[in-house]
């Protein structure tokens, strides 16, 4: 009974920490699409002027790309998890603060790899969309109201705490051994990113498939079959 009082307060200590994180993380954690879009031709050679090229591209490459990205994403939570590990189940709210932009930075990449900016509220919509998917969240009746974004992401931020603190709690109590927490931390936080990221990466790439289908689809412009026959 006490044990279980004991996870219910961590449960509610840890959801309000991860909402405050995401939502922290919402506010100051932007990659940059035009010096992502710089990084993909210069780092990764993809031969892309921007972002809608990449519908023209292999999605195998594609895929390749969002395994390298998730990797990165991974490496870097681990790292974290590590050095906040050592503190024991006391670092885990700080821990989330940075794990939280983490996640976000490596869910707003992949957006930007499958063809999805975030410039406008609708976008920005989808993106958290895609959050609410990789936390494992169904939000389909939230999304009708999508178009409002200042109300609906803050909603769609509590859904994604409350998940992801019955996730942290159940998962994280072993940073109670004061000897593990290290490597325990490290592998906790990454398997979370890793995690977190496959299932943004299956959202984005069914949604880069919906949208390929869709302009395979489209009609030519008139006059262009007479060219391609002649």
């Amino acid at each position: 009974m006490a044990e279980q009082h004991h996870k219910s307060w961590l449960r509610s200590r840890v959801e309000g920490a991860t909402r405050r994180a995401f939502t922290r993380a919402y506010e100051t954690v932007k990659v940059d699409p035009a010096r992502f879009l710089l990084q993909l031709r210069a780092a990764y050679g993809l031969p892309i002027v921007s972002f809608h090229v990449v519908f023209s591209l292999e999605v195998g490459v594609l895929d390749d790309l969002a395994a390298r990205i998730i990797r990165s994403g991974t490496k870097v939570a681990a790292a974290e998890g590590a050095g906040f590990g050592l503190g024991g189940l006391i670092t885990i709210i700080p821990d989330l603060s940075i794990l939280a932009g983490i996640t976000l930075r490596t869910i707003q990449k992949l957006s930007l790899l499958y063809g999805f900016e975030y410039n406008t509220d609708e976008e920005t919509a989808e993106l958290w969309i895609a959050a609410a998917s990789a936390a494992g969240v169904d939000i389909s009746r939230e999304v009708l109201e999508k178009e409002v974004v200042q109300r609906f992401v803050p909603r769609v931020i509590q859904r994604i705490a409350a998940q992801a603190s019955t996730e942290v709690v159940e998962k994280w109590s072993g940073r109670l051994i004061p000897v593990a927490s290290s490597l325990i931390g490290a592998g906790l936080n990454y398997y979370f990113v890793r995690a977190w990221g496959e299932r943004a990466k299956a959202h984005f790439r069914a949604r880069h498939l919906q949208v390929r289908s869709r302009m395979n689809a489209a009609p030519l412009p008139t006059g262009t079959s007479g060219l391609l026959s002649s």
